[in-house]
């Protein structure tokens, strides 16, 4: 077994448990027409589609497999140093978070991983970072009311 078909099992229980346990959630007075349970039943449908998909992913690889020449390693998953790498860097970002706020701590979150991947340091990299925080910000902020965090550091001056 590879881990892509481990991977998606494992998400297709969580989506199951999920559903399971958000199905339990009482409705309230205030409920509309989706109910406290609808956001959750949408979230625990897109984990089963993924995990479908990347059963559907781990078949179709093995397959190819069989057909290339054996002793060649297609493979190209991340490797343990890789990934403790983009763990670290989501641990900097929630923690500098609350100093720096969300569209600065956001915009160096993009531009560290952008980065970390090999992009070359240029003025596309900013302007993806800058934008992408921005882009992400009006999302939250300005369409759907979450106010996110302006930080201890810029704290006056908005």
């Amino acid at each position: 077994m590879n881990k892509d078909l481990i991977s998606g099992v494992v998400l297709l229980a969580v989506s199951g448990t999920y559903y399971a346990w958000s199905s339990q959630i009482a409705d309230s007075t205030l409920s509309d027409e989706v109910g406290a349970t609808g956001l959750p039943h949408v979230l625990s449908i897109i984990l089963a589609i993924l995990g479908v998909l990347l059963i559907a992913r781990a078949i179709l690889l093995r397959r190819a497999r069989t057909v290339t020449a054996a002793g060649t390693d297609d493979d190209q998953d991340a490797h343990l140093p890789r990934a403790i790498g983009f763990l670290l860097l989501g641990a900097v970002y929630v923690f500098v978070l609350p100093f720096i706020g969300y569209v600065a701590g956001t915009a160096l979150l993009i531009g560290a991983v952008a980065l970390y991947e090999g992009a070359p340091r240029n003025w596309v990299v900013l302007a993806a970072a800058v934008g992408g925080a921005v882009f992400y910000w009006a999302i939250f902020v300005k369409l759907l009311g979450v106010h996110q965090p302006v930080g201890s550091l810029f704290q006056g001056m908005f």
